[in-house]
């Protein structure tokens, strides 16, 4: 059987994850486990497919960064699906397919994984680069808390009677938000 896994981070990637479904059913994917989350989160549907598939059968998806968190997470994941006879196939590598049931397939998964994670630890570390710079200039102070952002509206719903319970709950924040905001604002 061949098994797709479709996933994005934020379920605003409505095209992503669209056109990865797409992709899965004209690989010809006779089920497909989808799910958007992010790959740092718990992937229930990633383990119920890999429990799903069995001997024979193939699980496929659009790039090895829908699978798999780091090269570690991928190879861990190959060798699960290897001990179960099943194969992982990636569609979208440049043009062509990888296969992990042929050795140079594996291979070449095995070093773009690690290339990919090499470019996000460079990018994250141009990133802190850029916060400290931005910081040391005072151009950067960091995202303001959610609750700070909201406190003209905390004030204005207990100025109408509102329970701070009531207030948290409306404005998606916690009760104790809600207090520091009116304690400040007093």
């Amino acid at each position: 059987m061949i098994v797709g896994y479709a996933r994005t981070s934020m379920g605003t990637q409505v095209a992503g994850f669209e056109s990865q479904l797409e992709i899965l059913e004209a690989a010809g994917c006779e089920r497909i486990f989808s799910e958007q989350v992010s790959s740092v989160s718990r992937r229930d549907k990633l383990e119920e497919a890999l429990r799903f598939v069995r001997d024979g059968d193939t699980l496929v998806a659009t790039k090895p960064d829908r699978v798999a968190r780091s090269t570690r997470d991928l190879l861990d994941i190959v060798d699960q699906l290897a001990r179960k006879g099943v194969g992982l196939r990636i569609l979208s590598m440049g043009g062509m397919e990888l296969d992990t049931k042929q050795a140079t397939s594996k291979l070449m998964l095995t070093v773009l994984g690690a290339i990919a994670e090499f470019e996000r630890a460079l990018m994250l570390e141009r990133q802190r680069e850029g916060i400290k710079k931005a910081a040391e200039e005072g151009k950067y102070k960091g995202r303001a808390p959610t609750a700070r952002r909201k406190e003209a509206l905390i004030v204005k719903l207990r100025g109408q009677g509102v329970k701070p319970t009531d207030i948290a709950k409306q404005l998606d924040i916690s009760r104790a938000s809600v207090y520091r905001v009116l304690a400040s604002a007093a």
